[in-house]
């Protein structure tokens, strides 16, 4: 190589001539690369206490629902919904504010709040809970089509024996019998497999035995 042939004296020449070419891009790539460090470890740190404020809104909001303290709650998702909607506790207390709803039986409120929580869920978990949800209060509203629809949707991902349930709620609301049995039969078979949101499993019976009688009333 060229380079070979040249004495100890040109060879620093040659480097140093490069260095002093080259000085700017050396100086720049060092200091983006202490700049790219920096601020990854300011926006881990500021990702930290996001969600530290984000679990100490919430952890106010339920005391405030505990306490039948609406109004402080609804302030409180409000917040939540607004400055920390990248956070889970974004979407659980749309949830729970849903859930307080439809003990009122208001059911548009509750419809509401779901449609929030199932916009800002970002875990996929969350994303199929809310959803079933959503479907679930379309059939307290009288749209179970809506209700279906939703479900297609939906990867089931350990909701299965909800998603049969909730399937099944709105089949019969349609007047499906038969699919209906189906669904709520489906729904039973997931009872001991799956634990969050599975439904109690007497209360899953009584379903399909209403079902099953109104199956048969219809034959």
């Amino acid at each position: 190589m060229a380079f070979d042939v040249l004495d100890e004296h040109e060879q620093g020449e040659l480097v140093q001539k490069w260095l002093r070419e080259n000085v700017l891009s050396i100086v720049i790539g060092i200091g983006l690369g202490l700049v790219l460090i920096f601020g990854y470890q300011q926006w881990r740190r500021h990702q930290a206490s996001h969600h530290l404020d984000a679990a100490t809104q919430f952890s106010v909001f339920t005391s405030d629902l505990n306490k039948k303290d609406v109004s402080g709650a609804k302030q409180i998702a409000a917040k939540l919904r607004s400055d920390y909607s990248d956070t889970p506790y974004a979407t659980l207390s749309s949830m729970q504010m849903a859930e307080y709803y439809a003990t009122q039986n208001d059911h548009d409120s509750a419809y509401a709040a779901l449609q929030s929580a199932y916009a800002n869920a970002a875990i996929p978990a969350l994303k199929t809970l809310s959803g079933i949800y959503l479907a679930r209060s379309d059939v307290a509203r009288k749209k179970p089509q809506a209700a279906l629809d939703m479900l297609a949707k939906l990867p089931v991902g350990g909701y299965a024996g909800l998603i049969a349930e909730v399937r099944g709620d709105a089949l019969g609301a349609l007047g499906k019998n038969s699919e209906a049995r189906k669904a709520y039969e489906t729904a039973l078979t997931k009872v001991d497999s799956e634990n969050p949101g599975t439904t109690n499993q007497k209360f899953l019976e009584m379903k399909l035995n209403n079902i099953a009688a109104e199956e048969k009333k219809g034959s």
